[in-house]
């Protein structure tokens, strides 16, 4: 059976103009954007067309403008009739929306919560972010395990991207003193990436908190098609699960290898990326070669 999976992009793929296109030319995208202008209490489509590339890298600003293009483009598609669902971090909520789960404004509203509240723990808590390129998972979970509990410091796995690409999660010392170990192993790079925290480490666990209550006085509807939630990797149609999981993944893993992998394994052939950028078809062609993607932006 050939299914149809839409994914969601995360942080990082924004860029300055994005949607702007899309406001210009779509009643509905036009429409939307002033909706989410007013929610926000700020004109953050204004950002998004016109702003530098410095506005655009506040985490309180990507997060939403990312989840914007995306739910702004997939709502443009006329027949979109998805199969399954899944989104790369912030993507999540994305993807939660195009499945019924939550509606646009919760989700937005959610968003902006999840932002402000990642920013105020990267600002309490100075933490980073490192890609390691060409070294096994399991390789680079024993050294994150040894540097932790050599040095005391945070450091753990935390977006399996693609084999062979694999982000680490932590505090500044401890990023330094893994990336180092990383190389010895045999990794090709392993290079800190311009992050101003650690997402989905121990280090977020404040944010976390805000953003679970948020979450809790949120309505989740029953899906319409399962969503492949990041710390699970696979297909959840649980509402109260669907909100347990999402409340996980500020602390925990982006499994995204596994769950293409599990997509694939339910019948996924042809994966479309709603959203900025083309980062997710890259992803899932790596992780299964006979895939079509796509992308609508």
């Amino acid at each position: 059976m050939n299914k149809h999976a839409f994914i969601f992009p995360g942080q990082g793929s924004q860029f300055k103009g994005m949607g702007k296109n899309l406001y210009e030319t779509n009643s509905l995208a036009k429409e939307m954007f002033e909706q989410a202008n007013e929610i926000l209490k700020f004109r953050i489509s204004d950002i998004m067309f016109e702003g530098s590339d410095e506005a655009l890298k506040q985490t309180n600003v990507t997060q939403p403008a990312v989840f914007l293009h995306s739910v702004i483009a997939y709502s443009t598609l006329h027949n979109a009739k998805p199969d399954m669902v899944a989104g790369h971090s912030l993507g999540e909520f994305s993807a939660l929306v195009a499945n019924k789960t939550l509606s646009f404004e919760d989700a937005l509203l959610l968003v902006s919560i999840r932002a402000n509240a990642m920013q105020k723990a990267c600002e309490s808590n100075p933490s980073t972010m490192a890609a390691v390129l060409a070294l096994a998972d399991d390789k680079v979970e024993e050294i994150c395990s040894l540097v932790q509990k050599q040095s005391g410091e945070v450091v753990v796995a935390a977006n399996y991207n693609c084999p062979g690409q694999l982000v680490i999660s932590g505090s500044i010392k401890g990023i330094e003193i893994a990336c180092e170990q990383m190389k010895a192993a045999g990794a090709k790079r392993a290079l800190v990436l311009p992050v101003g925290g650690a997402f989905h480490s121990p280090l977020m666990s404040e944010a976390k908190a805000e953003l679970a209550m948020a979450i809790e006085a949120t309505i989740f509807n029953t899906p319409i098609c399962p969503i492949y939630q990041n710390v699970v990797a696979k297909g959840i149609s649980d509402a109260t699960q669907i909100k347990q999981n999402l409340i996980l993944q500020l602390t925990g893993a982006v499994k995204w290898t596994q769950s293409v992998q599990a997509m694939v394994a339910d019948g996924a052939t042809h994966f479309t990326e709603a959203g900025p950028g083309k980062v997710l078809q890259g992803l899932v062609q790596k992780i299964y070669k006979e895939a079509m993607v796509d992308g609508v932006s």
